[in-house]
């Protein structure tokens, strides 16, 4: 089937969709759920499948982790679809509403998008647990997933289509894009046919997305996200924070990669941040006021604090005051969670007012910035525009919405 032929069956299938109530739509979630527990083994051998041939051509022994499948993630997959199933379905919240002077009732309510195209790297999970996520908010999805996990991620439509069908909605809900690069930039042109595109992966496949695009796109974001240490700051507190976003898990992107320090609290922190940061095994890319501390710094290239290194690695600059903090992230920020750890309201307040991000933390970790921790229950993504979503995006995020006007034979006058 090509590309426009998917697109249309996604669209018609999306009608079915949005007058689904939220009892059938859980029954698909759970049908889903089921039949990808059915087909345990034939998840595992499809992926043995992608997993060998990145082995064979050298990839990245951290991507093909993310590539792998075992029982266990699989469990999570499943998982995934019954949790949706659990939350509350946001199709027809009433947003706001009100009634005119002339008795006219105006009401806003939650719609689905309609068909969401999802563009994504080599993480198999991502096809069970975005063809769920849009399935409970209405949509249908057109799954364009990484050409290194095509095996698995064939398989795992598979499951999910024919769980749909055993409770009789419409399988074109869920479609797994197939072919080149070609029917990428098919996909980023399909005007009328594709109602948003979410991209999820690197910086270059953001940009690529972002930049080709013609479909309105909600730009998942890249994280160099800052932590900043004040003057003030409690120093134990500040540590504890510094290795929960840095080390608890490099690879995601609300890890903090890049570490300012206040120069009045510097002499003091940074020789117990360096030596902390060296027992996790972390690299320090430092200006020269961190290298002059410790030899196992490495010095920072200017290019280097507009890294996300998604590694066990951290740039680090000591700056003179707040201002200089806040310039260099407006400077280097991703816009995605920027942190300030500090005792001082004014300079808190200071920072959440001036720090232009998608979340800003005082005295917290980055890495609660995401949709479970936030109690969405389940997110597409983080979002770092300005236009329709920002942040982690849950269900609701998944909606648009739509004027609903009621009236008995008014006529403006």
């Amino acid at each position: 089937m090509s590309f426009t032929d998917q697109a249309r069956a996604a669209r018609e299938a999306s009608r079915q969709l949005a007058s689904l109530n939220r009892q059938a739509k859980d029954a698909a979630l759970h049908a889903m759920a089921d039949s990808l527990a059915d087909a345990q083994e034939a998840l595992l051998e499809a992926n043995a499948v992608d997993v060998e041939v990145a082995q064979d051509a050298g990839t990245d022994p951290a991507i093909i982790d993310r590539l792998a499948l075992n029982p266990g993630r699989i469990a999570q997959m499943v998982g995934g679809l019954r949790d949706l199933a659990a939350l509350p379905d946001p199709v027809g919240d009433v947003v706001r509403g009100w009634r005119l002077a002339n008795g006219v009732k105006v009401t806003q309510v939650r719609v689905p998008f309609g068909v969401v195209g999802i563009i994504y790297e080599a993480r198999p999970n991502v096809t069970a647990d975005a063809a769920g996520i849009a399935l409970k908010s209405g949509n249908a999805v057109l799954l364009r997933g990484s050409s290194s996990a095509m095996t698995t991620n064939l398989a795992t439509t598979a499951a999910l289509r024919a769980g749909l069908e055993h409770v009789g909605v419409d399988p074109n809900c869920v479609n797994l894009v197939e072919g080149g690069r070609e029917v990428t930039s098919e996909m980023m042109a399909a005007r009328g046919l594709v109602d948003v595109l979410i991209p999820r992966g690197g910086a270059g496949l953001i940009n690529a997305v972002v930049e080709g695009a013609k479909v309105p796109v909600i730009e998942t974001g890249t994280g160099n996200c800052h932590l900043y240490v004040d003057a003030s700051a409690n120093i134990d507190m500040a540590l504890d924070i510094m290795l929960n976003a840095k080390v608890q898990r490099c690879s995601v992107c609300n890890a903090v990669e890049t570490l300012l320090v206040h120069q009045d609290i510097a002499p003091e922190f940074l020789p117990r941040a360096l030596e902390a940061l060296a027992a996790n095994d972390v690299t320090v890319h430092g200006d020269e006021a961190v290298c002059s501390l410790s030899d196992a710094v490495v010095p920072a290239r200017d290019d280097e604090f507009e890294a996300e290194y998604l590694s066990l690695d951290i740039a680090s600059k000591v700056v003179s005051d707040l201002d200089e903090a806040i310039a260099h992230i407006r400077r280097y920020t991703t816009g995605h969670s920027e942190t300030i750890v500090t005792e001082d309201r004014r300079s808190a307040d200071k920072f959440v007012a001036e720090v232009d991000a998608a979340a800003v933390l005082v005295n917290a970790s980055s890495r609660f910035v995401d949709g479970g921790e936030f109690g969405f229950g389940a997110e597409i993504g983080i979002s770092t525009q300005k236009l329709h979503a920002r942040g982690p995006m849950g269900l609701p995020e998944m909606t648009s919405t739509k004027y609903v006007v009621e009236g008995d034979g008014q006529v403006r006058a």
